[in-house]
């Protein structure tokens, strides 16, 4: 049966979501709100308009296209009134130059699955394969298990990459039509994980307990986040979780701080919280990976931008490439 979802970005040759190159495919709607979201445009679960400044020559066009008459030129720039839009995509097509956008894209599942099997020559000859992720796509769980049972149908290998917040049942069947599992592990303190997520922890634990009962092969991943995540006492308290409960876990990687989704909140109106934090350095990242392999763990791995980077991105501007975060 052919089921439909949205989705806001098909990433080709990634090669940090997974083995091999792969395809990631991100998906709307996420149940956790991370103070440190990179991801923005993936919370909600349902489409929204945006609008690029930079590539707006004012020329009106959506102004005049909406029917809902939602869309204003002021002195500032285009401004949405997101009470009345009803996100029905004319603006965009009426927009010359593509400065206004829809956040989330519907697929059906035939369809994305077809999409995504035209990159299958890069993951047999890389033992990559296409990696589920958002937003969080559980969330779209059907939605999600059709397109990991259509590209295993056609031996694509399909890694699902989750922050583990659903329920028992979702997990268990998911668990079922993916090969391998990118799990979130956060923060270990349970009032500082609701505080900064907005979800208990509980039920992250349990179902990362889930994920090692299943025997699938697991990468356990913490983005290392200043004043949030980033103290030792949380990564040795991941670590030992990980010895202690997870043994199907093969792979252990921290994930750097940035900034470099500043731009992307201001698509939204908003202002990122941590768009004054620093950069963690080179050396604390490299202490914290120590830590972890000190308490048992194997092929700790930690990458991302730290301040003794020899190549940064000019003043954070460019727009990032998702991440896991």
């Amino acid at each position: 049966m052919t089921t439909t979802g949205f989705v806001t970005n098909i990433q080709r040759c990634s090669t940090e979501d997974g083995p091999g190159i792969r395809t990631t495919v991100f998906f709307k709607g996420c149940p956790m709100s991370c103070v440190w979201c990179h991801n923005i445009e993936t919370i909600d679960a349902d489409p929204v308009i945006v609008w690029y400044a930079v590539k707006c020559i004012g020329d009106q066009a959506c102004v005049r296209a909406c029917p809902e008459s939602a869309i204003e030129l002021t002195p500032d720039g285009i401004k949405i009134n997101r009470e009345l839009c009803k996100v029905c995509g004319t603006c965009e097509d009426a927009c010359p130059t593509g400065a206004i956008k829809v956040m989330g894209n519907s697929w059906d599942s035939d369809s994305l699955i077809e999409e995504l099997l035209r990159d299958k020559v890069f993951f047999t000859t890389s033992n990559g394969g296409v990696t589920l992720s958002g937003g969080e796509a559980t969330y779209q769980s059907a939605f999600a298990i059709d397109i990991a049972i259509g590209l295993q149908a056609n031996d694509v290998h399909v890694a699902l990459d989750t922050c583990g917040y659903c329920s028992e049942k979702i997990m268990r069947d998911t668990l079922q039509h993916v090969d391998m599992v990118l799990y979130d592990l956060k923060i270990m303190d349970p009032q500082k994980h609701e505080e900064f997520t907005g979800v208990p922890l509980d039920r992250v634990l349990a179902n990362a307990i889930i994920v090692a009962e299943s025997g699938k092969s697991v990468w356990i991943r913490t983005p290392i986040i200043p004043e949030h995540t980033d103290n030792e006492e949380n990564i040795r308290s991941i670590a030992q979780f990980i010895v202690e409960k997870l043994p199907n876990v093969v792979r252990y990687d921290l994930l750097a701080f940035n900034r470099m989704c500043t731009d992307k909140y201001k698509l939204f109106d908003l202002e990122y919280p941590l768009k004054d934090a620093d950069l963690i350095s080179e050396e604390t990242m490299e202490h914290l990976a120590d830590i972890a392999r000190n308490e048992g763990v194997e092929n700790v791995e930690w990458s991302g931008m730290t301040k003794n980077s020899t190549i940064l991105t000019t003043n954070d501007e460019q727009e990032e490439k998702p991440c896991a975060n």
